[in-house]
């Protein structure tokens, strides 16, 4: 097992879509949404979780039209994904 951040479904997605991972161990876990200015819009997690696959939803009906990132960090490991918001 290893970690792993899934692509956001739907996507393109209006007004919510949901973010799968999976962490192979204990870990704190933080979620984030940004921005293309790599301005910090959300934290959807920022607690340790024990092994096992996570889904979460993300809301973005109070924010405009466009591209946005979401950004999976733990102790080791660290991946960004895109996704689009389409009103």
């Amino acid at each position: 097992k290893d970690f792993q951040l899934h692509q956001n479904y739907p996507n393109p997605f209006n007004p919510s879509t949901k973010i799968s991972y999976q962490i192979p161990e204990l870990s704190f876990v933080t979620l984030k949404i940004y921005d293309v200015l790599g301005n910090e819009l959300a934290t959807l997690v920022n607690e340790e979780k024990p092994e096992g696959k996570y889904e979460v939803e993300f809301n973005a009906s109070r924010l405009s039209s466009g591209i946005y990132f979401y950004q999976l960090e733990t102790e080791s490991y660290l991946e960004t994904k895109k996704m689009l918001y389409l009103k």
